[in-house]
């Protein structure tokens, strides 16, 4: 399997120590997309012995099985599409881009047409298998708390308005509260899995989010609750952020990991 990988943080790290190891079978990054050649994806890529790209353009000659986005909610606007239009499958993280209704549909429409699969893995969180089941039966009510430590919600610009003083919390803060619809877009690097959970579930409407800034948290925590006609669900994840990125779970970027593993395989568990 050849691999494309847009972006140069942790997930593209993470997809190269592993291939690096043979855990991912036959699979190699043939490119790696940054903006410019600043981006701190080329030292990666010339560590690593993988071609850098910076264009849609050499990032489709690199003739790449499937497309790995790790990078923005401006890399999915900008590349999901093209790459889907030349039946290239896609892989999202940056799941938030996809709150906007207009681009969800043009990318699922594009899909479909040139059958190339565009898939949003769970990211960080996990359960939308039974959410799927409660929402075929009848779904009531789906609420997501994101918590995490202060420093994980710094350099935010709508956090930064609230003029909160991160550094010195003396307990929890409410950040945001309300619709997926109305919350997702202020936190473009930190709440995809409410994104995700709100697509495979009842929508950004009518799913609700918390963001919580907790300075007695070490792990970043989050609640799902669920009710419906099938009863209701309630899941707690303890996530270890990711050593060279507070703002992203280990877990979300060990699930890119598998649903990449689980790309091609012809046998599947649950979801």
């Amino acid at each position: 399997m050849r691999i494309g990988i847009i972006g140069g943080g942790v997930i593209a790290r993470l997809f190269l120590e592993h291939i690096a190891r043979g855990d991912m079978g036959d699979a190699r990054v043939v490119a790696i997309q940054g903006r410019s050649e600043a981006s701190r994806g080329k030292p990666l890529a010339e560590q690593y012995g993988v071609p850098f790209v910076t264009s849609l353009a050499a990032l489709i000659a690199a003739r790449p099985e499937v497309v790995i986005e790790a990078a923005s909610h401006d890399a999915v606007r900008e590349f999901a599409r093209p790459l889907l239009k030349q039946g290239i499958p896609v892989i999202i993280l940056s799941a938030g881009a996809l709150c906007d209704d207009d681009l969800r549909a043009r990318l699922e429409a594009t899909a479909v047409k040139y059958r190339a699969l565009l898939y949003v893995p769970s990211g960080g969180i996990g359960g939308l298998d039974a959410l799927k089941a409660v929402c075929v039966a009848g779904a009531d009510a789906v609420e997501i708390a994101v918590t995490k430590p202060p420093a994980a919600w710094k350099g935010i610009p709508y956090v930064e308005r609230l003029n909160l003083d991160l550094d010195h919390l003396t307990g929890p803060v409410t950040l945001f509260e309300g619709s997926a619809r109305a919350g997702v877009p202020h936190f473009p690097a930190n709440v995809n899995i409410a994104a995700a959970l709100a697509m495979a579930g009842v929508g950004f409407d009518r799913t609700q989010l918390k963001v919580v800034a907790d300075p007695a948290l070490i792990y970043n925590t989050h609640y799902i609750n669920i009710r419906g006609k099938t009863g209701a669900i309630s899941i707690k994840f303890e996530s270890v952020p990711f050593p060279d990125n507070p703002k992203t779970a280990m877990l979300a970027c060990y699930s890119a990991l598998a649903a990449f593993k689980q790309f091609n395989s012809p046998v599947r568990y649950g979801t």
